[in-house]
């Protein structure tokens, strides 16, 4: 998607990929023949800016056909490079403007709280948008109401648009952040399906927050730990050579 389009955030899709495969296809209640069931799970992608990975998961779950996803990032097509809850069935809310998910996220479990809804809501964050300070207000008033059916992900792949996350505002202690604002937080590492579903699995009294290390660029060699990444599209001999690496580590 990213070498035909020409498209950026490759590297930010590839250290989300094994969340959203876990997501999708072992925690979450979705039905992609019926989007709008109630009560079902609600998955939110606060850093839209990885909107091809979710696409695809999307596509590869059933929500619509895989020929979609020629349409990404193009003059005149289907899929915008940030999400666009419009755009096709699965997507629940419109993302890209850093720092926002997380707060639509808490509203929405407010709601089903209150309406005694057992659906649950998730929201993926990238670890440079955790510099946003809306983003701790969110954890505030979601620590105080103990939302226990509010998941937080953060994609901790150490790299944001202009640098190392660390260098640009330390984070290396984010789950003791969390914990101390209210959140049952966990570490795990991020590419580890089975490490993931367990986490995602266990019992909550509170909100969630999960630190999933990650590596910008995962399993292809010249994306991985790259900041550059973060901005480029494969040209041919590129593409190539990534989908060799990827094939190579079914």
């Amino acid at each position: 998607m990213a070498h035909y389009s020409k498209a950026s955030h490759v590297g930010s899709c590839l250290s989300i990929a094994e969340i959203l495969y876990t997501l999708y296809f072992r925690i979450l209640r979705v039905d992609p023949g019926n989007p709008n069931l109630a009560n079902r799970d609600i998955f939110i992608l606060s850093k839209g800016h990885g909107s091809a990975a979710l696409y695809a998961t999307l596509a590869e779950r059933g929500f619509y056909p895989k020929a979609y996803l020629d349409k990404y990032y193009i003059d005149g097509g289907l899929l915008p490079g940030h999400l666009d809850k419009e755009a096709v069935p699965g997507v629940e809310v419109s993302s890209g403007s850093l720092g926002h998910g997380l707060s639509i996220g808490i509203g929405m479990a407010i709601a089903r709280r209150t309406a005694l809804d057992s659906g649950r809501v998730f929201v993926l964050l990238g670890d440079g948008e955790c510099n946003e300070g809306s983003v701790w207000e969110a954890a505030m008033l979601a620590g105080t109401l103990k939302l226990e059916n509010l998941t937080a992900i953060v994609d901790f792949n150490k790299l944001q648009s202009f640098g190392k996350t660390n260098e640009v505002i330390d984070q290396r202690n984010m789950a003791a952040r969390w914990a101390a604002f209210g959140w049952d937080a966990h570490d795990v590492e991020g590419h580890d399906v089975a490490a993931l579903e367990q986490v995602f699995s266990a019992p909550q009294q509170g909100p969630k927050m999960i630190v999933a290390h990650t590596v910008k660029g995962k399993s292809v060699s010249f994306m991985e730990d790259r900041l550059e990444w973060h901005y480029k599209s494969p040209n041919d001999e590129q593409y190539v050579q990534a989908i060799k690496e990827l094939e190579g580590k079914k």
